[in-house]
């Protein structure tokens, strides 16, 4: 799977991003923040960032573009380099706790009145008082019910969806510059602002429709309705996303289910268990290239998905 970074709006061009976040959050803001134009410098300390570890090639894609330099931020040479850079930044990356945050000179206290144009975006697990808490992606979803079973999920979704607040965030800083330059402050004057992102709060965020109940089990996306489903098909699985009235009526056409008067019952139709029953048996019986077939020549919205052993 490639990331389809030249469909992205350069709209950070002209904006410079200095960061020292590590793991996935930081360097995946940065990636975005890169293909959206902006110029971005990273300081990692002299042992590396650790996600270099967990896989070389994702770390090599999130850093494409971006300058790494190494430096100690613990030692008087890499606080020399630190303060080079945010002399140079518009905004500045981090993901640590408040508390070491403090330790190596980097609180918003400190910072703004050295930079006061620079913004500062922290990320950080959890909000407010519970920042110094350690965490990480699996915690931050299992605390919003976002975790199922025994099995991992298939992503880092709290990472990701943070990663999207962060840039949001600079986005945000941008405009927040723009609007000032309107009102007629002068470049010298402009003001920069400290803003905190949490983990945990895109995790809360992308845990909203669960938390609202459209996925919960039985609800019309949560396997209640029966053309929002994942079946078994010959040779593999489908998903299947026919949850509009007409979506819901091509593919009881296709499978030979007959149709009522009005799109409210088409609606009680794909809810009831005798739709579900029916379905079932169709789609084992389909290979997926015939349910690929189907979808193109009757407008279906699915995907299939063939056993890669071909059982």
């Amino acid at each position: 799977m490639t990331y389809p970074s030249h469909r992205t709006p350069k709209a950070l061009t002209g904006t410079r991003i200095l960061s020292l976040s590590l793991n996935l959050p930081g360097p995946a803001a940065l990636m975005r923040c890169r293909d959206m134009g902006a110029s971005c410098v990273k300081l990692e300390p002299p042992a590396g960032d650790p996600m270099g570890t967990y896989c070389a090639p994702a770390f090599e894609r999130l850093h494409l573009g971006v300058r790494r330099v190494e430096a100690d931020l613990k030692s008087a040479a890499g606080q020399t380099r630190l303060h080079r850079e945010l002399a140079r930044a518009d905004i500045l990356l981090t993901s640590f706790r408040p508390s070491a945050l403090h330790k190596l000179g980097l609180s918003w206290k400190t910072l703004h009145p050295l930079y006061p144009a620079l913004t500062q975006i922290a990320i950080v697990g959890a909000p407010g008082a519970r920042a110094e808490e350690p965490g990480h992606d699996l915690t931050y979803l299992a605390e919003n019910d976002l975790v199922a079973g025994m099995d991992l999920p298939p992503s880092l979704y709290a990472d990701m969806g943070g990663s999207l607040l962060v840039c949001e965030a600079a986005l945000q800083a941008v405009a927040q510059r723009q609007r000032q330059l309107i009102k007629g402050v002068a470049p010298a004057a402009i003001k920069g602002r400290y803003v905190e992102i949490a983990l945990c709060d895109a995790a809360r965020y992308l845990a909203l429709p669960r938390a609202w109940g459209l996925t919960q089990a039985g609800a019309d996306v949560g396997g209640g309705h029966a053309g929002y489903r994942i079946y078994a098909c010959k040779d593999g699985r489908v998903a299947v996303a026919a949850l509009e009235p007409h979506f819901a009526a091509a593919l009881c056409l296709a499978a030979g289910i007959p149709l009522p008067a009005t799109a409210t019952s088409v609606v009680a139709l794909m809810r009831s268990a005798s739709t579900h029953e029916a379905l079932d048996q169709w789609f084992l019986g389909k290979s997926c290239q015939q349910l690929d077939r189907l979808a193109s020549n009757h407008d279906i919205p699915l995907h299939t998905l063939k056993n890669c052993s071909g059982t």
